[in-house]
């Protein structure tokens, strides 16, 4: 099946061929059809196998005709953090290149001002956090008795950062006749139940289980312990090499650790977690995203939904608490075809945690040692000049006029460039 046969309009087609989408993925062929059919949709899958795409394009396809009134959307998106809900405006910017649909982002961390001037001329799609909707809604500023189409992107991280309240509130100021299409990247008991108040009849779609991995990732745990534990970081990065690559750590704490520590070993790395304002935490991912940083230092929480393209490595600093942030983490790297390497240290403190991932995955861990993997390359840690490797890398520092453009295209907010 190609993108022609799935019923999009010609314009969404030049998008996509200009995109460089060749073919649909799985998620994609299997709900666009549904929801140009006008059904509720049910959707489980990871992030990295087109999920973004498959509502964005049928959405975009929907609203091409009609017309928006000011400060009454006829769509609305709602994403978990401000990071996936750019990304979501991103996707939507690139498909709606040669349509003519408006469309307003609504996240924390920025002024009302520029929100409020987009919503005032009437978007037909609204894309946003909760909290930062129902700022808008409590000011008067935005009506959704209007909205058509409700899309709810990962509802399973709604609810591990405690937004169904919001979401149900929301819901309640939506009309009972609309379309919903509800995406998580797991369907646990209390994912569906949460999903029986939004959605009527719906069609079920699972794509990759949450609970596989890759073939295209070449997964290793490393034995290390606290004492040496950055020391062993360091190591790591010198294992392969690295065009880029995300350090994803537990704590928040350990994120900046790790970043002070990287740096002063003459790395080029950027920080993402949620104690950051809006202002660094877009600018650490372009920084990332434009290969001024080779390293995003993050949390899960932060980094969820993130997608970036040829990401070579995935590592982790710490074990992740949840056995399925471990193949979300993971799943990063390894995509469209292209092989992957995620490595995990690990102490003995950690092996339950890991009996957990493998009962998850369905199979076994593959556990070694620094000593041996420098053995079997025959190679010495030792030999390592660190100032010559790093000095492959050239820094590139974007101009405040480059981040303007590259913010105003996108459909982000540019208020703290002003």
């Amino acid at each position: 099946m190609n993108f022609n046969e799935l019923g999009l309009c010609k314009e969404i087609i030049s998008a996509i061929n200009e995109k460089g989408y060749e073919n649909p993925t799985e998620i994609q062929k299997n709900a666009i059809p549904h929801i140009l059919m006008g059904r509720d949709i049910l959707g489980c899958a990871q992030t990295g196998t087109g999920k973004t795409g498959s509502f964005i394009m049928p959405l975009a396809e929907i609203l091409n005709t009609g017309k928006s009134k000011s400060r009454m959307p006829r769509s609305l998106i709602l994403a978990p953090t401000r990071e996936l809900a750019m990304q979501v405006s991103e996707e939507f910017n690139f498909i709606n290149k040669f349509l003519n649909l408006r469309m307003a982002l609504l996240i924390g961390g920025v002024s009302f001002s520029e929100q409020d001037n987009k919503l005032a001329k009437g978007v037909d799609v609204l894309v946003a956090t909760p909290g930062r909707l129902l700022d808008h809604i409590e000011r008067g500023k935005v009506i959704i008795k209007d909205v058509k189409l409700l899309v709810i992107d990962e509802a399973d991280r709604m609810l591990d950062m405690g937004f169904i309240p919001d979401i149900i509130k929301i819901n309640k100021l939506l009309p009972k006749i609309r379309q919903t299409l509800f995406f998580s990247a797991t369907l646990s008991n209390e994912i569906r139940n949460i999903g029986k108040d939004f959605l009527i009849n719906p069609k079920e779609i699972t794509i990759n289980p949450y609970s596989s991995t890759s073939e295209n990732i070449d997964s290793t745990f490393i034995k290390t312990n606290s004492k040496n534990k950055m020391s062993d970081l360091k190591k790591l990065l010198y294992i392969d090499p690295i065009k880029s690559a995300v350090i994803f750590c537990n704590k928040k704490a350990d994120i900046d650790k790790v970043s002070r520590f990287l740096k002063k070993n003459k790395f080029n790395t950027a920080s993402l977690h949620g104690d950051m304002n809006q202002n660094l935490r877009i600018k650490s991912l372009e920084r990332f995203k434009d290969k001024s940083a080779e390293i995003l230092i993050a949390s899960d929480v932060a980094a969820r939904g993130i997608d970036i393209d040829g990401l070579s490595h995935v590592l982790n600093y710490d074990v992740p608490n949840n056995p399925e942030d471990y193949v979300h983490r993971i799943g990063r790297t390894g995509r469209a075809g292209k092989r992957g390497k995620a490595y995990t240290l690990f102490d003995d403190y950690d092996d339950k945690t890991i009996i957990l991932i493998e009962k998850l995955i369905k199979k076994k861990i593959y556990k070694t040692t620094f000593d041996k993997i420098f053995s079997s390359q025959k190679i010495s840690y030792n030999n390592f000049n660190p100032t010559k490797e790093k000095n492959k890398y050239k820094s590139k520092t974007l101009l405040p006029e480059e981040n303007y453009s590259n913010f105003k295209e996108s459909g982000k907010i540019p208020d703290f460039l002003n």
